[in-house]
């Protein structure tokens, strides 16, 4: 995509809200039992302690299939609504918040109607294209939309830039490279920025040999080392898919053409972000690995709003090291940066694919180094990926087809 057909997606406006204002602020939560919605709830309930017990009412909080966890954060944080994805558990949510007023009801479109129930706010947590629709529709309202979720602006980010430029809404990252940039940026607004550059800690396999790596489990695959995070979002750091993802979030978020943009491994996971300028300037975000400190200021923003997270202590550090990204070794890397670069429905498909072979692997059905091998072939063999995202039916219509096919390539290669 050329650089002057962008525009950015992400919020370049502030709000005028002062502090009362903004922890007066209602939330919904998409996705609340998973890592970005447990650490959302932890920030809200630290807020309370700080703010008064009225500070970030919820609206409401949708989850999955952990029933257990969702009675748990809807008791401590009375939601008017709580909702279980999986239709089979909406019973056990019944019996778990018998007595408490709160509302309850289960199933994907139950999903997406509360996120287009009333709210100031709304966290976007659910992992994957799965929370395409939801996150639209919360964009539909024209409200504050906090995104923590990478592929569904991968997926269709020129469908999401379209809904928010109709509606108003103003969409905050939350990844914390994304919300890093930001917040460098000011705002939002790229335009005098010379380079990007995001950081990747490298994964658990940085300094593997490919050999080992193939023979590599699970487990080992999972255990990211600096950040507590999802089985998905840490198999794609493993794999270095998720700085590639990354990559084309910035892109669309901010309105940045591919050349503009670039990745470097700091195993620390201390600076998230540098932007650089044509004068020479280069400016770093950083603060320790904790979700919570993006969270909160997504929460709070334009204000600063206190914060549970963890504080950073260079002294204590030491030292702060960066390497460029072995490409060879981390083939997933390249396939997303090509994907970029050809724009269209490509990123949609690389999304698909992964997220079919992220699965196979976690299955135990493929191999880790097959991962990168379904993701690329789906790409080579799928005819439909140089066609253009204009609508949500062309995205998810791609979408379904890539998955078809990255089935098919994981069902022989893991024959």
């Amino acid at each position: 995509m050329k650089a002057d057909l962008l525009k950015p997606i992400a919020a370049t406006r502030h709000p005028q809200d002062g502090l009362e204002e903004v922890v007066a602020r209602s939330v919904t939560i998409l996705g609340a039992t998973g890592s970005i919605g447990v650490n959302t709830a932890d920030v809200i309930l630290h807020a309370r302690k700080v703010y008064g017990t009225e500070a970030f009412p919820v609206t409401a909080l949708t989850a999955g299939g952990n029933v257990k966890k969702l009675i748990e954060q809807a008791r401590a944080l009375k939601p008017q609504l709580a909702v279980i994805g999986d239709e089979n558990l909406l019973g056990e949510l019944k019996a778990g918040l018998a007595g408490t007023g709160i509302e309850m009801a289960a199933g994907r479109r139950a999903v997406i109607e509360a996120a287009a129930r009333p709210s100031d706010f709304v966290m976007v947590a659910i992992m994957g294209a799965a929370a395409i629709e939801p996150a639209l529709a919360a964009i539909g309202r024209g409200v504050i939309v906090a995104l923590a979720n990478k592929e569904c602006v991968v997926a269709a980010g020129a469908v999401f830039r379209a809904a928010m430029e109709m509606s108003g809404a103003s969409v905050l990252p939350v990844d914390s490279e994304h919300n890093a940039i930001f917040q460098v940026l000011g705002g939002g607004d790229a335009g005098e920025a010379e380079l990007v550059t995001i950081t990747a800690s490298g994964g658990p396999f940085r300094e593997w040999p490919l050999e080992k790596m193939r023979a590599a489990t699970v487990e080992e695959a999972v255990a990211h080392p600096n950040w507590a995070m999802g089985r998905k979002i840490s198999l794609d750091s493993a794999t270095l898919m998720n700085k590639g993802l990354e990559l084309i979030e910035a892109h669309y978020l901010f309105a940045l053409p591919p050349e503009k943009l670039s990745v470097v491994v700091h195993p620390q996971s201390i600076v998230h972000c540098l932007v650089s300028y044509e004068d020479g300037t280069t400016m770093a975000h950083l603060s320790a690995p904790d979700m919570r400190t993006p969270i909160a200021h997504a929460l709070g923003w334009p204000r600063r709003i206190s914060s549970p997270s963890r504080r950073l202590d260079l002294a204590a550090l030491g030292q702060l090291v960066f390497q460029p990204p072995a490409h060879e070794r981390f083939p997933a890397l390249n396939l997303a940066i090509d994907s970029m670069r050809s724009g269209g429905l490509a990123p949609t498909v690389l999304n698909a694919a992964n997220e079919i072979a992220v699965q196979a692997f976690l299955d135990r059905r493929i191999g880790f180094l097959d991962i990168s091998k379904v993701v690329g072939e789906t790409l080579d063999k799928d005819m439909g990926h140089n066609g253009h995202a204009l609508d949500l039916a062309t995205v998810l219509g791609a979408d379904a087809r890539a998955r078809v096919l990255a089935e098919e390539i994981c069902a022989r290669v893991g024959a």
